[in-house]
């Protein structure tokens, strides 16, 4: 099944996500791998590609996993968590309808 982790950055963080970023890739490169990844990517700070120093306020993994406690173990160990540049993550089954 699918499963949405929202995750919410925490105030000041990107000097913590920039540090982090390779072993955060390396995980999400994994799952590409595997066949599981559907989208991956930060919400930036501001209406921008590059919002530069504005850093950014979290991301969005949408990626098959056997189960929430899976899924959740996996949001769990994300470099960036462990990193301190989320503030909340939340994880939940998703329904891809479209496209």
């Amino acid at each position: 099944m699918l499963y949405a982790i929202i995750s919410e950055d925490s105030n000041d963080s990107l000097s913590r996500r920039l540090a982090a970023r390779p072993a955060h890739l390396q995980r999400l490169n994994d799952l590409q791998s595997q066949g599981r990844l559907i989208i991956a990517g930060p919400h930036p700070a501001i209406d921008s590609d590059n919002p530069g120093d504005a850093g950014f306020t979290g991301s969005l993994v949408i990626a098959e996993f056997s189960d929430l406690t899976e899924a959740q173990a996996w949001a769990d160990a994300d470099p960036y968590s462990e990193a301190g540049v989320y503030a909340k993550v939340i994880v939940k089954p998703f329904k891809k309808v479209l496209p």
